[in-house]
């Protein structure tokens, strides 16, 4: 059997040891290519990493465990993988038995401004817009030693006192939210920034997104109120709307940020929608 072994930046050749067996042929690699012959890759990294790969994985349909090294590994804690542990646990699994694989849904961004028809991007975690993105926009210049140390939570404060509200619309198949916003989150997952549970319903395969929009509200009382979310207890505040769909758009009376799984991807006006069974991964061992 042949595996990829690919690295983000926090990964090193000390965490892909314990993942080396017998008879396997795990090589070091800089991408999943379209023309691999692998039966799996391994993700040394975070959310950001495993977003960069997702194109290929889709396509390729190769299964994927993602060793949880990065600064955010909210994906590997949705997976059941939130540790190296657990994560070499599914893998020797996989190796000796193949009996753990399982398929979940992807979101997909459709940016809708001209020019930009061909530009879609998957996404496995979380992506929003609003005060959320220009935390993360903080965040990712922030050193990695900061970054995976709480840099979100240290990000939020001086966002804060920056940010305006502004007008946005979201549109689903059956209800419409048109109001002054402070972030809107579109969840495959249930958390992002290194634990935050926007979205504590969301299901990996249920084939639905999560949103949950948070209407205007001051600066003071949602620092006070911030602390919930990392319990998912938000959801019963007034501020908070939270609906399932399987497609939306985002407009806003400016153009925000949207940001998925850490990263940057468009702006503002987008369509959301989510791909089921879209991504093949190796599961927890039991």
């Amino acid at each position: 059997m042949r595996a990829d072994a690919i690295f983000g930046p926090n990964g090193t050749e000390a965490d892909l040891a314990p993942f080396r067996r017998p008879g396997i042929d795990l090589t070091r690699t800089t991408e999943v290519s379209m023309n691999t012959v692998a039966d799996a890759a391994l993700i040394f990294g975070g959310d950001g990493t495993i977003h960069r790969h997702l194109p290929s994985l889709h396509q390729t349909q190769i299964p994927v465990l993602v060793v949880p090294v990065g600064s955010g590994n909210d994906f590997a804690n949705a997976m059941g993988w939130g540790t190296t542990g657990l994560a070499l646990a599914a893998w020797q699994r996989f190796c000796t038995r193949g009996d753990n694989l399982r398929r979940i849904d992807l979101g997909l961004i459709a940016p809708l401004t001209p020019g930009t028809a061909t530009a879609r991007t998957y996404y496995c975690c979380v992506a929003g817009a609003g005060l959320d993105s220009d935390v993360n926009r903080r965040a990712n210049q922030q050193p990695r030693w900061l970054r995976s140390r709480g840099g979100y939570i240290a990000a939020l404060a001086p966002a804060l006192a920056a940010f305006r509200p502004t007008r946005v619309k979201v549109s689903l198949r059956d209800a419409q939210i048109n109001e002054d916003a402070m972030l809107v989150a579109c969840a495959n997952a249930p958390s992002y920034g290194g634990g935050m549970r926007i979205a504590p319903r969301a299901d990996l395969a249920d084939g639905k997104l999560d949103v949950c929009f948070v209407r205007r509200t001051g600066k003071l009382r949602l620092l006070r109120l911030f602390p919930k979310v990392f319990s998912g207890t938000h959801l019963g505040l007034p501020e908070v709307e939270y609906l399932q769909t399987d497609w939306l758009r985002i407009e806003g009376e400016r153009p925000l940020d949207i940001y998925a799984d850490g990263e940057y991807v468009c702006t503002t006006p987008a369509e959301v929608t989510v791909v089921p069974q879209a991504l093949r991964v190796i599961a927890p061992s039991g």
